[in-house]
């Protein structure tokens, strides 16, 4: 800039803002001061100064308080508002430094000194030229924001001082690294300045743009998910099946809570239930729920039997149901005797062999009556499939538990007698061999973690008497 510049400008301080050369922007204006600065530049045809605060956040700055490197601008437009505020237009056009602030009670003078740029090397200069045109055009692609105006101005501009400064102006930067644009003096510089925020903003958009499309869909899911639900409850009142829905959840909740479900089946109810409120009461997979979770809370959990430790009772119980047997029934006292010593029942499991009629099933009801748990009788005569033991996986139409779990909810006790019959009878096909799934049932050791593939969640076998 090398043409004369006056004595002294008023100067008109900026919050959160920095105007560059060459930029045209409106300002609105409402401190007392500032409007009386704007009142002088209009009265006697000035420039202003345009100087950026240091702190944005300060109503009523001290020189100290204000940058010394600002923008010598033409007022184009003043409009004063109702409010008391002002709207002005102002042109940018040309850097200078303030030397000084000139005493004045109305509003900021100072004197200023122009700003000369240095141009740099020519080759690296135009190269950096085409490099911020072409990465302002994807900027302003993401942006958004960013007027035509500004984008056809930037890609017809060849002067690289005020593509720099055309450039910085639509930046979304902090005003201090705005201001730092504008002390910068080097064009060479300034544009590689300009280009390395471009960069860090551009990434920063493009992160925020993920998310925001990612919240998006997020938003999108669940409202079509609850206007769905809403016009299924609808339909549901329509048919008159939404109220009976209703009362069976309710049921079930209170079933849930009331039963000593362990901390995964009641994880596993809970997750259930959840589902089971958002289907239609109609629909074949609340069916299917309903039934699992009937199951579920069907099975005794926590729920046992007083048993009987009277061995002398028991020998009294066995004679009378029994004649003759001796050897059979010594052995079954003593193994009672064990059983009543043992707070866990880890001991061997009773077999009781011979031909057809000999009276083994009563043996074991006798048994049962002794130790005054439920009796459980399973036939395993003729099974053949895994499943019949383990339950059905629930993929499965008319899937259900296997034989043991039925027994227990049979029971309705976790510690009851079951005779498995015939074991000897079980056979092997394609689906399975019964005979591998019964270990997990019989081996002390595993019992206690015993899963049906049907209710998926571990039950506790180890309280079960088996013979």
């Amino acid at each position: 800039m090398n043409e004369t510049l006056a004595n002294s400008y008023p100067v008109l301080p900026l919050r959160d803002i920095v105007v560059f050369p060459h930029m045209i922007v409106p300002l609105f204006v409402g401190r007392e001061k500032s409007v009386r600065a704007l009142e002088e530049v209009m009265a006697e045809d000035r420039q202003i100064l345009l100087s950026s605060q240091i702190d944005p956040s300060v109503d009523d700055p001290t020189t100290d308080g204000i940058y010394r490197v600002g923008v010598l601008a033409n007022v184009l437009q003043l409009l004063k508002l109702p409010d008391g505020t002002v709207k002005v237009l102002v042109e940018g056009k040309a850097r200078v430094k303030i030397t000084e602030f000139l005493p004045n009670d109305r509003f900021f003078e100072a004197s200023a000194a122009p700003l000369s740029e240095q141009p740099g090397d020519a080759e690296t200069v135009e190269a950096l030229l085409r490099t911020v045109a072409d990465e302002f055009e994807r900027y302003a692609k993401i942006k958004k924001n960013i007027p035509e105006e500004a984008l056809s101005a930037v890609s017809e501009t060849k002067e690289s001082a005020r593509l720099a400064d055309l450039v910085a102006g639509h930046l979304g930067i902090e005003v201090a690294q705005k201001q730092a644009l504008l002390e910068t003096l080097d064009v060479a510089e300034r544009l590689e300045k300009v280009y390395g925020h471009m960069q860090g903003e551009m990434s920063v958009l493009q992160v925020e743009k993920k998310i925001k499309t990612r919240v998006k869909t997020q938003m999108e899911r669940t409202q079509r998910e609850y206007y769905l639900n809403e016009q299924m409850k609808a339909i549901q009142k329509e048919l008159g099946d939404g109220e009976e829905g209703q009362n069976e959840i309710a049921e079930l909740e209170e079933r849930i809570a009331k039963t000593e479900l362990s901390k995964e089946a009641r994880d596993k109810a809970d997750a259930e239930l959840k589902k089971l409120k958002s289907m239609s009461p109609m629909s074949a997979e609340a069916t299917v729920v309903r039934n699992y979770l009937d199951w579920l809370l069907g099975v005794p959990w926590g729920v046992k039997s007083r048993t009987k430790k009277d061995l002398g009772k028991a020998q009294a119980v066995l004679d009378a149901d029994h004649h003759g047997l001796e050897k059979v029934k010594e052995r079954i006292v003593e193994y009672l005797a064990v059983q009543a010593r043992s707070a866990k029942l880890k001991g061997p499991i009773l077999c009781l062999v011979g031909p057809p009629g000999v009276g083994k099933t009563s043996l074991g009801r006798s048994v049962a009556k002794a130790t005054g748990r439920e009796f459980i009788r399973i036939s395993l005569g003729g099974v053949r499939d895994e499943s019949e033991i383990r339950g059905h996986r629930r993929t499965y139409i008319g899937s259900m538990p296997g034989k043991i779990i039925q027994a227990l909810k049979k029971a309705k006790t976790t510690n009851p007698l079951i005779l498995l019959d015939e074991i000897d009878k079980m056979g092997q096909d394609f689906r399975g061999d019964p005979a591998s799934a019964m270990l997990e049932v019989l081996d002390p050791e595993q019992n206690a973690t015993f899963v049906d593939h049907y209710l998926e969640v571990e039950y506790d076998l180890s309280n079960v008497m088996f013979l």
